[in-house]
């Protein structure tokens, strides 16, 4: 048997590689190889690019690839559409008011739509790349292109992304759901702290869940969790203006134009939308995976993200101005019915939610841990002994992380600025430019660098703006609602 490294080795010195220049544009643009080799085997079309069994797509040396042999369920491209839309409208949606407080009126609309451009452009480049590279993951082909040091960046960007959502979505179950038992029975509310709600929460249910090694089953909620954000949306609309007065802040001047804050909004709106390390499962799960069919695809879940995302932000904000917090449910009194189903539905899916980036997260300790042995093509297994030391730490480490603080905001600005800076709009661009750099022209890597660079800024300046207003002042008022 091959190592993954002999056959990144074969495929470089293969017809792989033979590439003319690509844009990854739609499909009024010229796939790589098309126009010096017609007929090279491995050349990318819009309408034959497809992995329908798993028989289509081959290895450079003729080995069928085994991921999608065995993933050989199917979905139409309504479900990958609710697929690819749950990943980009997911936990971070309840962070946008805050993100369009960070970056004022002006400043967001602004943000929200270069920030759509770029990930449906990157989104596109992480399949481009997977064909380019001859792989069937996101990982691997970063792997392809930069071998094993830039699979270890991959694997600490995501562990970090991982590590992120566990903390928020933990924070997030401390937001909702000690409201609504406070509702249900309000001569016991002072028992319902939510701190005890977290730890009771996370050990007895989301724990178990955690411990199961195939998560699979808990992947088949998007239809309910978008439902669950439809509810959340609608409420939002429904009851903020209705809400007190009281509970209403006011308008300062840098909320009309655009606010010195304006990375850290970006770095929130980028945690909702990106769904990078998803998009190869998403793609490869259609019944007709073309590249065109993808791209159609992205442009409409990227476009109606960038509505949602937009009606969730504008309106939070309109209503809360500079008490707007991070999480938009908190703004809400905690007698407020309608606001205390959302609050539940959402918590309920971080039950289901948090094991998932559990899930994630060991595979990327595991990968890290057989990190110069590993076998793309026999995975490692992790004993049961390991596998439960794991899983407990953690448990125990994202949990006690999040009873320290009740700022969801900082925490999705942290890690969209860091991990999702680097899988979003570093590490796509970058690889598209090892494999089909020198094919080029210099016009044509102008907007491969600017993304990068983009990235890069993000990263630096937003987490430090992060760390310095998390130095300075508390994160108490966004406990309390």
């Amino acid at each position: 048997m091959s190592s993954t490294k002999d056959k990144y080795h074969k495929l470089d010195n293969g017809k792989a590689l033979e590439l003319s220049s690509y844009d990854a544009s739609p499909s009024t643009h010229p796939l790589p190889g098309e126009q010096t080799h017609a007929k090279n085997e491995l050349d990318i079309d819009n309408d034959d690019f497809e992995m329908n069994t798993g028989e289509s797509f081959k290895w450079a040396d003729g080995d069928s690839n085994e991921y999608l042999d065995s993933h050989n369920s199917r979905s139409s491209f309504l479900m990958g559409f609710m697929n690819m839309s749950n990943s980009i409208i997911g936990a971070g949606c309840i962070g946008l008011p805050m993100a369009i407080k960070y970056c004022g009126i002006v400043g967001g609309v602004l943000v929200l739509v270069f920030s759509t451009l770029l990930v449906d452009f990157t989104l596109r480049l992480v399949v481009v790349n997977l064909k380019l590279s001859g792989t069937s993951t996101y990982q691997d082909s970063v792997e392809a292109a930069m071998g094993k040091w830039g699979k270890l960046l991959i694997l600490l960007g995501n562990s970090f992304f991982a590590i992120g959502g566990c903390i928020g979505f933990c924070i997030i179950i401390g937001d909702t759901i000690p409201h609504v038992l406070k509702a249900f029975f309000p001569s016991h509310a002072s028992i319902f702290h939510r701190n005890i709600i977290i730890v009771l929460i996370t050990i007895f249910i989301s724990y178990p869940l955690s411990l199961n090694r195939d998560i699979s089953k808990l992947a088949k909620t998007s239809l309910l969790a978008l439902l669950s954000m439809g509810l959340i949306l609608i409420s939002v609309i429904i009851r903020g203006p209705l809400t007190d007065s009281s509970y209403k802040g006011e308008f300062v001047f840098p909320n009309y134009l655009i606010s010195s804050k304006l990375l850290q909004g970006m770095s929130i709106i980028n945690f909702a939308m990106i769904c990078h390390h998803n998009t190869s499962m998403i793609f490869s799960s259609l019944r007709k995976p073309t590249l065109k069919r993808f791209d159609t695809l992205t442009h409409l879940c990227c476009g109606i993200a960038m509505v949602v995302c937009a009606l969730m932000g504008f309106t939070g904000f309109a209503i809360f101005r500079d008490k707007t917090k991070g999480n938009i449910l908190n703004n809400f009194p905690s007698d407020d019915k309608l606001i205390n189903v959302a609050r539940f539905c959402f918590g309920f899916n971080m039950l289901t939610t948090y094991p998932m980036e559990v899930f994630v997260f060991r595979e990327c300790i595991r990968d890290l841990i057989f990190f110069k042995n590993y076998d793309l093509r026999e995975p490692p297994v992790l004993s049961k002994k390991l596998h439960f030391l794991i899983t407990t730490v953690i448990v125990l480490v994202t949990m006690s992380i999040s009873l320290t603080t009740c700022n969801l905001g900082a925490t999705l600005e942290i890690v969209g600025s860091t991990s999702g800076s680097l899988m979003a709009f570093i590490l796509p661009p970058w690889v598209n430019l090892i494999f089909t750099g020198k094919e080029k022209p210099p016009k044509e890597k102008i907007k491969y660098y600017f993304t990068i660079g983009v990235g890069i800024f993000l990263m630096i300046f937003s987490s430090l703006q992060t760390l310095i207003d998390a130095m300075k002042g508390s994160a108490d008022s966004h406990c309390s609602a």
